[in-house]
Order: C-alpha cells, then structure tokens, then sequence
C-alpha cells in the first residue's frame, strides 16, 4: 500500500511538472499599445469622418434650424395668434421627432462601422500574434492588459507591432 501511494505521488509529479514544461515558452503581448501605435487606426478615422460628413453636416443643419424655430417661439410667442403659435409648436415638434430620428440612425450607422474597422484591425492584429508566436516558437501568448503579473514571459509587443505595420 505504501510503495502504491508513493508510486501515485511520483506519477503526480511527474505529471504536474511534464505539463508546467509543456507551456514554458510564455510571451505577453499588449494588445491595446499595438491598437493605438497603428498609423491605418488614423487613417480609418480619417475615411470614416469622411464617409459620415454629409450626414453630420446635414443634422447639425436641421439642429441650428430647430433651436432658431424654438427661440422665435419663445421671443414672439405670447404676440402671436394662437393658430399661428400652435402650427409653429407643431412644426417644431414634428421637426423635433425627424431630427431624432436622423440622429439616431447616423449614431448607429456610425458605431456600426466604427465596429466593422476596429474588427478588421484587431483580426490584422491577431494575425500576427500568431505570426511571431510560430515564428519564435511560443507556447502561450497572453495579452498585457489580461494579467495581473507575469515574471518570466518575453513581451512580444515590438516584434508585433512591426510585424502589423
């Protein structure tokens, strides 16, 4: 029984320390540095800033519109007929509820895209994360922002970056 459970504790440790071996080429890579070091980060902002301008441009437009409208309500409201001052509230309101509405959908057609380029840089990202991990013959690569500590991982970050670029 004795020479079992020394047999099973030797197998233990055996085990335990063949798996620490297995994965002993750590590396950690920041993710989010390489994220914003990209020079095509600013160039996409730039296409995107581009691609939304006319719409932008349009609301602020019918933003300006709508405070003019709301301010002559104020000023001249209690001079007006109250036909007058009720077809005005009512254009307001209706002006109101198409800005809205446009503003809503250019916020989401923008977060879409912003979505869709930020994917397409992150997949770029990862592409080479792999690159340079097959290439250097890590085991493991762990993003930087991911973990608390790390005493013995080689930082990749540079070797990515350039990679990337």
């Amino acid at each position: 029984m004795k020479k079992w459970l020394c047999a099973a504790g030797l197998g233990l440790a055996l085990a335990a320390s063949a798996s620490v071996q297995a994965a002993d080429k750590i590396a950690v890579v920041n993710v989010s540095s390489i994220f914003q070091q990209l020079p095509q980060r600013e160039t996409v902002g730039k296409q995107l800033e581009n691609e939304f301008k006319g719409r932008a441009s349009e609301l602020q437009t019918m933003e300006n519109s709508l405070q003019t409208k709301m301010q002559k309500l104020q000023r001249d409201g209690s001079t007006m007929k109250a036909s007058e001052r009720s077809k005005m509230e009512k254009d307001i309101m209706a002006q109101r509820e198409q800005f809205s509405t446009k503003a809503q959908a250019f916020d989401q057609d923008n977060r879409r895209r912003q979505m869709e380029e930020r994917n397409k840089i992150l997949s770029r990202i990862q592409d080479a994360v792999k690159a340079v991990a097959t290439k250097e013959g890590y085991d493991v690569v762990i993003d930087a922002n991911a973990v608390a500590y790390v005493a013995n991982a080689k930082d990749i970050t540079a070797d990515v970056l350039k990679q990337v670029k």
